[in-house]
């Protein structure tokens, strides 16, 4: 298998990076992270010039991406600045409007923001436990219930919703200014919502979503797997740099070889979640999609917590400290691995691919 990137994924990796690294400094991430709406409303607009989003849809619905590869460049760059922006929401948006074959235009062109609302405050990542409730038909649809940690649902014009009628699972658009939402910031940065429904106006978008669902699960699951990958990548190297410049006995402590092993464990770690990664962006969209999704998660929500421990007992007390970047890169990666599963459930979600 060839595991480098097409020139057109290249040219979109390099374009990308390039734009964040020049647009999105860290200091720049933490002044906008933490306070409403938890992003950059003219670097969104910027990003989405770019063609970010098209990346993340396939050409019959307008993109010119859509696989599970072209998701995985998009989200390891925004991974490598800490980028707040609401891609999540929109990736998982666009899987759903692509399986409802809507129109998704303007999703692409940021027309309109959209969020994804599946989770609930007792069904966490089960959809089968999903108690949300749709109730008529037609242009008299109403949905009542609650959906918890919806990302980018503080700044979403519509939130597409799973709601079960008649024990059906389905997914409905409801318009944001309709629902009552309540926006908030994530321990880490970026923005999420609770939505609470109460016969709130919606429209059918599918009727019959359950596989729908769990498409946009796996490509949200793969998102989050590919920035931690870049949120490492970075985290590792900003810790080299301070190995060779900190001294101690008027030496770098780079020279210790007990810390030499240390970096080097991060670095292998670092590398076994490329590949799950890639076996999981390979996987995407087929029959064994959900196991490869979960295998990918439990292994880097454990590498993502490793990684962002040594970096913070090699840095030391400076690590601690907010003014300092691998702060925020640790936070960030300690985080991740609560985000759409943690390593016991999506742990218990591989167990179960081999029980007969």
């Amino acid at each position: 298998m060839d595991f480098n990137l097409t020139d057109d994924r290249q040219m979109l990796a390099d374009t990308l990076n390039r734009f964040l690294t020049e647009q999105y400094p860290v200091e720049h991430r933490v002044n906008v992270a933490y306070e409403a709406p938890f992003h950059d409303a003219a670097l969104w607009d910027q990003m989405v010039e770019l063609g970010a989003l098209y990346a993340l849809a396939p050409e019959q619905a307008g993109g010119m991406g859509g696989s599970g590869f072209d998701i995985a460049v998009v989200f390891e760059a925004l991974g490598r600045t800490l980028c707040p922006e609401p891609v999540l929401g929109a990736l998982m948006a666009s899987r759903l409007l692509a399986a409802a074959g809507a129109d998704q235009e303007p999703l692409l062109t940021g027309a309109c923001k959209y969020a994804v609302g599946i989770s609930e405050i007792d069904a966490a990542y089960e959809l089968d436990q999903v108690a949300t409730v749709a109730t008529g038909a037609g242009d008299a649809i109403t949905l009542s219930g609650r959906k918890s940690t919806v990302y980018g649902g503080q700044v979403a014009d519509v939130i597409l919703v799973a709601a079960k009628q008649d024990d059906r699972l389905g997914v409905y658009a409801v318009q944001a200014a309709q629902a009552n939402i309540t926006g908030y910031g994530m321990m880490d940065g970026g923005g999420a919502a609770e939505v609470l429904l109460d016969n709130t106006p919606a429209s059918l978008l599918i009727a019959d979503a359950q596989e729908a669902l769990q498409d946009a699960i796996n490509a949200g699951i793969l998102a989050l797997c590919a920035e931690a990958v870049g949120v490492m990548d970075v985290t590792h190297t900003m810790t080299v740099d301070y190995l060779k410049q900190r001294k101690q006995f008027g030496i770098p402590i780079g020279k210790f070889q007990v810390l030499q092993h240390r970096a080097v464990d991060m670095l292998t770690e670092i590398e076994q979640a490329r590949s799950i990664t890639i076996k999981a962006a390979a996987e995407l969209g087929g029959v064994e999609a959900s196991k490869y999704a979960s295998m990918a998660k439990n292994m880097i929500g454990r590498a993502a917590r490793l990684i962002g421990e040594e970096s913070i007992q090699m840095h030391g007390g400076i690590a601690m400290t907010w003014e300092y970047a691998v702060s925020h890169y640790a936070k960030r990666l300690i985080m991740l691995d609560a985000q759409l599963g943690d390593t016991d459930y999506h742990l218990s979600q591989v167990m179960k691919t081999y029980v007969a």
